[in-house]
């Protein structure tokens, strides 16, 4: 009887799962997403080579845990009677120091922390929330690829459309904004932008954002600004909000992560920033959606916004290991620079070896160095064949780092590759 209810319940379920994720073919497309053939390609390559350890410089997220300041916070908030509340769309004292963070460290002042900021269970929900906030069916979201596709994919969930825009070498790894057809304009409601960006680690510039500005006036389209990683820079360069520019608060937000500056990706804490009509929107999503981070959590974030120490220790590091990293590529042929931000390096894919082996994309390249080198990195397709180092490969310290690098580049050496 067990058996024939599975095999009923199974039945049961198949013409009723959403169109917007597949309907009746939910389950049934046999394509594999790339990061599951990573992890494949990963478990495979260590089953067969034990006693090679993998390096693996694939990683999105920080090697190192949380400072142990913000840790102590948590451990002393978390008992607190008074933290046990649900937080709903956050606590007073988070967006405070959230409004002094801008200030600090973007230059941003007059912000209001009760009305132009409120909280998100990280970065990740509050671009799911936006397309529910103002995404009406027929209405075209604008994406740079490639990226982060939360916010197309809930545009197309809500009945909304994506149109995309490469992120090409030739045009410095921006959007092109002068080519896209005006009866796509004409339907744009929403344009994603990610800078410091993931994955080409290309920076904004003043020009840039202004750009940007004009043309969401021009277009009556609201800008979404992703600074997942706007506190990792170096080399000079310093962070740089969207909303720094005359006008941007009028027609866009910006996103900010804890999780990246501040080695708190589990944690899940970010905030968004922007028109105080654009937050109601959002909030009122969100207030149908969660119930608030943790408030113990939300206080260890306010001990890490107001100690920017902790991100200045991590871009030393990574700057550090960019520079070792994109030297040897460098020596073996690869045409790496070093980027002004984040910790990905992103580098055009070698055609492929001299002992006869072609590539036809950045996936089998990345593969090939899993199966071959045990090296693992992220393979880009969407606008010219890419791959993706990421400097936040585990090492405890300075002479690991230029150990990690140079067993790299012994292994990268072996297998003779041609650009």
């Amino acid at each position: 009887m067990r058996y024939i209810n599975e095999v009923i319940a199974v039945s049961f379920f198949n013409d009723k799962i959403a169109e917007r994720l597949g309907g009746k073919s939910f389950g049934s497309n046999t394509g594999t997403y790339k990061f599951a053939k990573i992890k494949v390609a990963k478990a495979e390559a260590k089953s067969k080579n034990p006693d090679i350890s993998l390096i693996d410089m694939g990683v999105g997220e920080p090697d190192l845990p949380a400072d142990p300041n913000i840790v102590s916070v948590l451990v002393q908030e978390s008992g607190k009677p008074e933290n046990r509340l649900y937080a709903d769309n956050g606590i007073p004292e988070f967006q405070e120091a959230a409004a002094a963070y801008l200030e600090r460290i973007y230059g941003l002042k007059g912000i209001n922390p009760c009305e132009n900021i409120l909280h998100g269970i990280g970065s990740k929900p509050i671009l799911a929330a936006l397309p529910l906030a103002f995404i009406n069916p027929g209405d075209i979201t604008l994406a740079t690829v490639p990226g982060y596709p939360v916010l197309s994919t809930y545009t197309q969930y809500v009945g909304g459309e994506v149109y995309n825009l490469p992120l090409l070498k030739e045009n410095d790894f921006y959007p092109d904004l002068t080519n896209i057809p005006q009866n796509i304009l004409s339907r744009a409601k929403l344009l994603y932008i990610n800078y410091p960006n993931n994955p080409t680690g290309q920076v904004a510039t003043k020009k840039f954002y202004e750009e940007v500005v004009e043309f969401a006036y021009r277009n009556q389209i609201i800008v979404v600004s992703d600074a997942a990683y706007g506190g990792l820079t170096f080399d000079g360069y310093k962070p740089l909000s969207f909303l720094s520019i005359d006008g941007a608060s009028e027609v866009g937000v910006e996103i900010h992560s804890l999780s990246k500056a501040f080695n708190m990706t589990g944690w899940r804490m970010a905030f968004i920033v922007g028109n105080s009509n654009a937050i109601k929107a959002y909030g009122t999503v969100k207030d149908n959606t969660d119930s608030g981070q943790f408030r113990a959590i939300q206080k260890a974030g306010i001990y890490a916004l107001n100690h920017h120490e902790i991100t200045q220790s991590n871009c030393e590091r990574y700057s550090r290991r960019h520079d070792l990293l994109v030297r040897a590529l460098r020596d073996l042929g690869f045409a790496a620079v070093k980027p002004k931000a984040t910790f990905y390096c992103y580098v055009p894919c070698p055609k492929g070896t001299k002992s006869g082996i072609i590539f036809k994309n950045a996936g089998e390249v990345s593969e090939y160095l899993i199966k071959e080198a045990l090296i693992s990195t992220v393979p880009w397709d969407e606008a010219g064949d890419y791959l993706r180092f990421s400097v936040t490969f585990e090492a405890r310290d300075i002479e690991e780092e230029i150990r990690v690098i140079e067993d790299l580049k012994g292994r990268l050496s072996k297998l003779e590759l041609v650009f």
